[in-house]
Parts: C-alpha cells; sequence; structure tokens
C-alpha cells in the first residue's frame, strides 16, 4: 500500500520516513499549465556537415593583427537572423487515450491532452529539432499528469521524434500512452470533526466507494462541502487536507477528509465599518432573517444582495464575527460586519424611442439618490417628443421602514397631443409600494396610493369640422394594484406567467357636477419554451369604467387600444369608437389578445406576432367586432434587456386608419 496525498498537505505519520514512495506517486493535480512557447535546450547530435576545400591563396594570407579584431561582432540582419533559424515541420500522432473514460463532462483522455498540448497548441512548425524534442518532452508529462487525475495512477507515457523518409526538415511525433487500471474510491471518511457537522460535509461530498478516483470530481466535492457547512449553521467551517491511502493490489484508494466545522451559530447584531453611508439601525432594515435564527450564508449574501441593489456603494461586503457568546443549546452567535465603502449618488439617465401615433419621444432624468438620508432620492425628469413635452420631480424613499418598501411623491406637469385627445396637464400623487427592479424581481407585488389630477382636454368633435370643445377637469382617484409573478426574468421572460390587476376609484368634478367611477383592468401573460431557441409567449388583457356615462369621463381617463403595447398593427389610442372628425374617442370596456413566437439566434432574435383587440363605449367587456393586426419583429439581446423594433399591419383596417405601424424601445412587449 502507497499514499497519494496534495504536495502542499503532509501525508500520515505512518508514511512521512516512506519517502521514496512518496516522491514516486503523482499529487491529485486535474490538469497542468500550458506549456511555454520557448524552446527548451535539448541535447542533440550533431549534425556532420561537408567542409569546402580551403585554396592555397587562404592559407598563405596574413593574419589580422590582434589590436583589430572586434570582440563583437555586428549583430545579424532581420534575414540573416532569419537564415540562421532553420525551420522544420512536424506532425504528431496519440496512441493510448482515445476512449480511456476521462471526468464526468471532460470527455476522453485524448479530447483532454489534445485542448492543453504542446505539440498541437503550437502548430507543426518549430525552429529547431531540440525546440519539438522539449515539446514532446512537456507532453509526455502533460499525458502522465492527466491520466493522474482520472485516477489512472499506474500510467506512463513516453515519446519519439523520428526523421519523415524522403522529407528533408519534416519530422514525426508519437506519443504512446499506458494508462492501466483506474483506481476507485475504498472507504470515505471524515476526520476532526463532531458528528453532526460530519454527516452534513459526508451528504455534502456526494462521493461513494467504487467511484473512480478522479481529481476534479474530488475538488468539486470538497468545494461543495465548504458551501453546505455555512448553510447548515457553520460559519467558520474550513475543508483541512485530503488523503487518499492508494494500494496498487486492489486499485483502490481510501479517501479521509479534515474538517474543522467551528462552532454551530446563531445570527444576533449587526456590526458595521467603513465610510458608511448607512448606520446600522438602517442596516437592520435589510435582512430576511430572525434574530435567534440558525447562521445560514444564503441570507448573509441575500443581504448584500440587497444593500449593492441601493446603488450607493462602490463596493460592500457582510462577513461573520464571533463573539464568543454562548447560548443555551450550545449554539455561539454571530454578529454580521459590513464593510461599506460609498460609491457616487447622483446620476444622468436618457432614453428614446418611437412609435406610430406617439411619434418620437427622448426622456432624460437626473437623480441623486441620497439627498435625504436614508435612501431619500430627488428625482428630476423631462420628456421632450413631437407629441408630448412635460417635467416632473419626485421624492422616493426605497426601503421605507422595511426591506422593499417604497414610499413616493411627486409631482408632474404634461402636454400631450394626440388623435384621441390633447391636454394639458398638472398631477400630484403618493404611493406605497412593494414593485420589482432589475435587479430584484419579486412574486408578489403591489401598490396602493392617492392622486389629485387638474386637466384642461379637449375632446371629441360634435360635427365633421367642427372645434373640438375644450373642458377642464379635477380629479381624485385612489389607485391600487397587486401583481403575481412567476416569470423567469423581467425584461425577457421565457418562461412562466404573470397576473397584474388594478383597481382605481375616482371621483370627477367638471362643471360643477361630481360624478364617482372606477376604472378597473386584469391583465395576464404566459411564457413557453418549445423548443432551446424558440418561445411562445400570450398575453390577454379585459378593462372596465363602472359608474360613469363616457361623456362625463375626462378622454384622458378613458379606455383606449392600439400601439407598441397593445395592438400592434394600429397607432396609439387608434382603435375604437370615433367622432365625427373620424378621430378615437375611448371607451368603457377593452378586451387585448397578443400571440408571440420569440425566435433567438445568439444576440439576434425574429418575432412574428399577431394581435387583437377593441374597445367600445358599454362597461361590460365583448369580443364582438374584434380588430386584428400582425407583423414581425427584430430583437438585438444586450445585458439589460432586448432591443426592440416591431413592423405590424392591421388586417380589417378601416378608413383613415395607418397602414403600417412601425414601434421602437427596450424590453419584449409583454
Amino acid at each position: 500500500m502507497v499514499w497519494a496525498h496534495q504536495s502542499a498537505r503532509v501525508p500520515p505519520a505512518a508514511t512521512q520516513t516512506d519517502e521514496p514512495f512518496d516522491a514516486a506517486l503523482p499529487p491529485l493535480d486535474a490538469t497542468v499549465a500550458p506549456p511555454s512557447d520557448q524552446p527548451v535546450s535539448v541535447a542533440v547530435p550533431p549534425t556532420q556537415l561537408e567542409q569546402p576545400p580551403v585554396t592555397e591563396g587562404e592559407v598563405m594570407r596574413p593574419l589580422v593583427p590582434l589590436s583589430q579584431v572586434n570582440a563583437n561582432p555586428p549583430p545579424a540582419t532581420p534575414k540573416e537572423a532569419a537564415d540562421e533559424t532553420p525551420r522544420i515541420r512536424y506532425s504528431t500522432e496519440i496512441e493510448g487515450l482515445k476512449g480511456v473514460k476521462g471526468g464526468v463532462e471532460a470527455g476522453d483522455l485524448e479530447h483532454q491532452f489534445r485542448a492543453l498540448s504542446a505539440l498541437i497548441k503550437d502548430g507543426k512548425k518549430a525552429a529547431n529539432a531540440a525546440q519539438v524534442s522539449a515539446r514532446a518532452d512537456e507532453d509526455v508529462q502533460l499525458a502522465e499528469r492527466i491520466m493522474r487525475a482520472a485516477g489512472y495512477y499506474d500510467g506512463v507515457a513516453s515519446a519519439s521524434v523520428d526523421l519523415v523518409p524522403n522529407q528533408p526538415g519534416e519530422v514525426h511525433v508519437t506519443l504512446i500512452a499506458t494508462p492501466g487500471t483506474r483506481y476507485d474510491l475504498g472507504k470515505i471518511e471524515v476526520s476532526h470533526a463532531p458528528a453532526e457537522p460530519s454527516r452534513e460535509a459526508r451528504e455534502a461530498l456526494g462521493l461513494k466507494s467504487g467511484d473512480p478516483i478522479d481529481a476534479a470530481v474530488i475538488e468539486g466535492s470538497e468545494a461543495n462541502v465548504a458551501l453546505r457547512l455555512p448553510e447548515q449553521g457553520y460559519p467558520f467551517a474550513q475543508v483541512g487536507q485530503r488523503d487518499i491511502a492508494l494500494d496498487d493490489a486492489t486499485h483502490s484508494g481510501d479517501y479521509t477528509l479534515a474538517l474543522e466545522a467551528g462552532p454551530k451559530s446563531r445570527f444576533s447584531g449587526i456590526q458595521t465599518i467603513g465610510n458608511q453611508v448607512f448606520d446600522v439601525e438602517h442596516l437592520s432594515v435589510f435582512p430576511r432573517y430572525r434574530k435567534g435564527q440558525v447562521y445560514d450564508s444564503r441570507m448573509v449574501e441575500d443581504l448584500r444582495q440587497a444593500l449593492v441593489g441601493t446603488s450607493l456603494f462602490s463596493t460592500v461586503t457582510v462577513e461573520p464575527v464571533r463573539t464568543r457568546r454562548v447560548n443555551d443549546d450550545g449554539t455561539e452567535d454571530v454578529d454580521l460586519l459590513v464593510r461599506q465603502i460609498r460609491g457616487p449618488w447622483r446620476s444622468l439617465a436618457a432614453s428614446g424611442g418611437y412609435a406610430t401615433g406617439e411619434g418620437a419621444k427622448v426622456q432624460g432624468n437626473y437623480t441623486w439618490r441620497n439627498l435625504f438620508p436614508p435612501e431619500g432620492a430627488l428625482i428630476l425628469s423631462a420628456v421632450a417628443g413631437t407629441q408630448e413635452q412635460g417635467g416632473s420631480a419626485t421624492f422616493r424613499r426605497s426601503n421605507a421602514g422595511k426591506r422593499d418598501r417604497t414610499f413616493q411623491a411627486a409631482i408632474a406637469i404634461d402636454r400631450t397631443k394626440y388623435a384621441a385627445y390633447q391636454a394639458n396637464t398638472a398631477n400630484l400623487s403618493v404611493s406605497l409600494s412593494r414593485q420589482s427592479t432589475p435587479i430584484w424581481q419579486k412574486r408578489w407585488t403591489w401598490s396602493l396610493g392617492g392622486e389629485l389630477v387638474g386637466t384642461n382636454e379637449q375632446g371629441a368633435a360634435t360635427s365633421v369640422g367642427a372645434i373640438r370643445p375644450r373642458r377642464t377637469f379635477l380629479i381624485g382617484a385612489l389607485p391600487l394594484q397587486l401583481g403575481y409573478d412567476r416569470s423567469n426574468d423581467l425584461l425577457n421572460p421565457t418562461k412562466g406567467l404573470r397576473l397584474n390587476g388594478k383597481v382605481s376609484p375616482e371621483t370627477s368634478l367638471q362643471g360643477g357636477k361630481v360624478k364617482p367611477y372606477a376604472r378597473t383592468l386584469l391583465q395576464l401573460s404566459a411564457y413557453y419554451p418549445v423548443l432551446h431557441s424558440v418561445v411562445l409567449a400570450g398575453r390577454a388583457q379585459v378593462g372596465s369604467i363602472l359608474g360613469s356615462s363616457l361623456d362625463n369621463l375626462a378622454p384622458s381617463r378613458r379606455l383606449y387600444s392600439g400601439g407598441g403595447g397593445s395592438v400592434r398593427g394600429y397607432g396609439y389610442q387608434e382603435l375604437g369608437p370615433k367622432d365625427l372628425g373620424n378621430k378615437p374617442i375611448g371607451g368603457r370596456d377593452q378586451v387585448e389578445f397578443a400571440f408571440e413566437a420569440r425566435y433567438r439566434f445568439g444576440n439576434f432574435g425574429i418575432v412574428p406576432f399577431f394581435d387583437a383587440g377593441r374597445v367600445g363605449e358599454s362597461s361590460i367587456p365583448s369580443l364582438s367586432g374584434l380588430r386584428y393586426g400582425a407583423g414581425i419583429g427584430g430583437r438585438y439581446y444586450t445585458n439589460f434587456g432586448p432591443l426592440r423594433i416591431d413592423v405590424a399591419t392591421p388586417i380589417n383596417r378601416q378608413r383613415g386608419e395607418s397602414r403600417i405601424a412601425l414601434y421602437i424601445g427596450i424590453g419584449q412587449a409583454f
């Protein structure tokens, strides 16, 4: 029996004096680094060259005086240097590794060897025969290490370099490997740890007696132990030295892993150091664990990601700190140390797009994310477009007393000029919400708030060519929203579903008349991958306004369909009832459907789609009179979501409606 161990680890005491065996056995290495590109000097027999005859004139010529001899000859020109460095060609043949099993996912040993071979990596040319010999020697070592890493501890390799007959300047390299019998795992033990962490470690290892001794598998199993124990209450666990006792008679090896588990721990307090953005009081808002809960490293990483998500740090780390406080059950309290380094708090952002019916639009905003600590942001926004202009100021308090809860107050002024209406609007709103972000996509979302709107709007024409009347409305609303999201991505979902419901009780004051009503909306979307690169997506939406006639509703509060996020093929708000001037007037009921086949290849995608929808003047949604649109879109996928271009046409087009509609934006249509 002999011992195999990592070179940096100490073998068992019984084998420390058996130095010849230890020196002969290879370490359990997965691979070796790619060999050097520089040629290695190797002794090669001198080539016998025929010397030219010496003439009598040369013999009788007087010698050059020693004083005129230059000890440093002039440097060779590039052409001379090239001439002095002959290039030879070589071919390579590998025997004995093809079909020999390697790691679980690494293919056979020949595949692994070819990926790292010096002879193959450096092409089929070399400066001289010595360089070919050096590469061959390095590949012999590589082949033996690859065999040992896969469990073939008796494996040997050799190489020969031979001249190719009748082919001047060409040699043939043959590498022959003999793997021998593969060694399997015998007994598997975890030492130096109490019973509970030892059991957790053995489960995390996942190694079984009879499995091949594969370096990559064993190292991966040990990494699982290093991850598993901190998840089960051992924040200071350390995976120690590995020893494998090889028995060349049975071709097996007994595996022992040293483990220092440390104390089982429970969450306690929070400490912080560094250039502080948050004090301990606000840091205590972020953890999802409870004080006294058994330590779990996943909760620590969740806390760190939540802090990163505030965008207020250039660097932030979270790590456990021992307190030495022991509880009655033998566990130890552990604090979390948050190291803060403040990052930039202010940013500028801009976006733009184009859609038929909405025209071109450019938006920009300035954000000071921590003007009112903690996490009190000021956001100034402006929009400039062919059919919309406006600005707003928003105060937003993130993680307001509780993680993921946002309080927001905003004031906005907006001027819009659409085919359906023209409006000059001032809006004051407040809300409390829990919403998804690109970093944190949440399963359940909600919001509740209040809104006060003053708007002067131009509505439908009463006759052909007549001036559309302008009215002023004062509107109060209490919007509520509840969402459920089981999709796998916020901007580019490929599977799952989303359900979203909105209810907004509102009261309108116009011309001395008070008119209460309620706006309701229900949305459902689903995503199903039929192939690796094809996703089928569908969306349905139903809306209704209850309690008021259409004429008593401000045009901007009515329901509309048509556009990039609605029924493509039609202009923005183009579907539904029309006035005498053939302009859309909106409605009180709405139904929409959309279907897409999203095909992706690399960073690009093609999306054929079919949409349907209608808007009516009743408060009861109906499927009669559906309008249809179809088209095709292009996608360019980025790390922040797909860039979208859709071109569509109406199927049952009516007079005055667009023939072709174009939509450009970020993210999928739904």
